[in-house]
């Protein structure tokens, strides 16, 4: 009985680790999303926030994620592409409104709103929802049918630890860099106090560079996951134009090909999000006058 039992979680784990390497690009966007969420806190406050992000991500996947692309497979897959569209649309959004702020226009809420510790976590993990999703569903996806319900849950559980250990320890770390590289000013060793200050020095342009890679991660996972979703439901016109393009170029090699497809879906997301972002700047206008007299 134990070798039997050891047989099946060997399967498990062997489906599990075949599957994950298929969400690998998914989980660099959702490490490269996170940081900025804990931007301008407290250092006392980072890890503490970080883990409550990480436990809301756990959250999404074993009490809403799972469970749903489980039923929805069995009794409604039509449903997913349909979910995955509306999710990736909010990616666009989100992403647009960030590269909207870049050339300095913000979103109108009508009063200024300050972003508290709550509204910033629930925020990421809203966001963690979407990218999440996509990870368990191409988990999901890549997992072999035959492998029965059971070890197919034992699967995407080990799956879902795995990814959000690897992408909240890998976030965890880098936002306490900039804290190591201060011990390391301490240092009595001139050569390690001075590599610490240029590690303290740096961190403001790393982040800086995470927020551009995460914004760009958002429009890029956003826009293909309209587009490639469009195709399961209604309008394959965006991914047929998207395949032409991917047959013209791929001459120049694997690479160059996934650059520009990234691109040609980051543009698409950018494009789909502005008109989004036009929208409930619009909506939020026409509330605004009604809402300031009701106040």
């Amino acid at each position: 009985m134990s070798v039997g039992l050891l047989a099946v979680v060997d399967d498990i784990l062997s489906a599990a680790l075949k599957a994950s390497a298929k969400t690998a690009g998914v989980v660099i966007d959702d490490a490269a999303v996170t940081p900025q969420y804990v931007q301008g806190l407290e250092p006392a406050r980072e890890l503490p926030v970080v883990g409550r992000i990480a436990l809301g991500s756990l959250f999404n996947k074993f009490v809403i994620i799972i469970p749903l692309a489980l039923l929805l497979t069995a009794f409604a897959p039509w449903v997913l592409p349909w979910l995955l569209v509306l999710g990736g649309t909010y990616l666009c959004f989100e992403g647009a409104e960030k590269v909207m702020e870049w050339f300095g226009f913000h979103h109108e809420s009508g009063a200024a709103e300050t972003t508290t510790e709550p509204k910033l976590v629930f925020g990421a993990i809203r966001t963690d929802l979407i990218l999440s999703t996509e990870i368990m569903l191409i988990a999901l996806a890549s997992l072999d049918t035959g492998l029965g319900f059971w070890a197919t849950l034992g699967a995407l559980a080990v799956i879902a630890l795995a990814m959000t250990g690897v992408v909240y320890g890998a976030v965890a770390l880098l936002v306490k860099v900039d804290d190591v590289g201060l011990q390391m000013m301490k240092n009595p060793v001139r050569r390690t106090r001075r590599l610490g200050a240029r590690i303290v020095a740096a961190m403001p342009a790393v982040f800086r560079v995470i927020s551009i890679v995460g914004t760009v991660a958002m429009l890029w996972v956003g826009g293909h996951l309209v587009i490639a979703n469009l195709a399961e439901t209604f309008w394959h016109g965006p991914l047929d134009l998207l395949h032409v393009v991917e047959h013209a170029i791929e001459t120049a090699g694997p690479v160059v090909t996934w650059i520009v497809d990234t691109a040609l879906s980051a543009v698409a997301g950018l494009a789909l999000g502005l008109v989004v972002v036009a929208v409930v700047t619009g909506i939020g206008r026409l509330r605004g006058p009604r809402h300031q007299t009701a106040h």
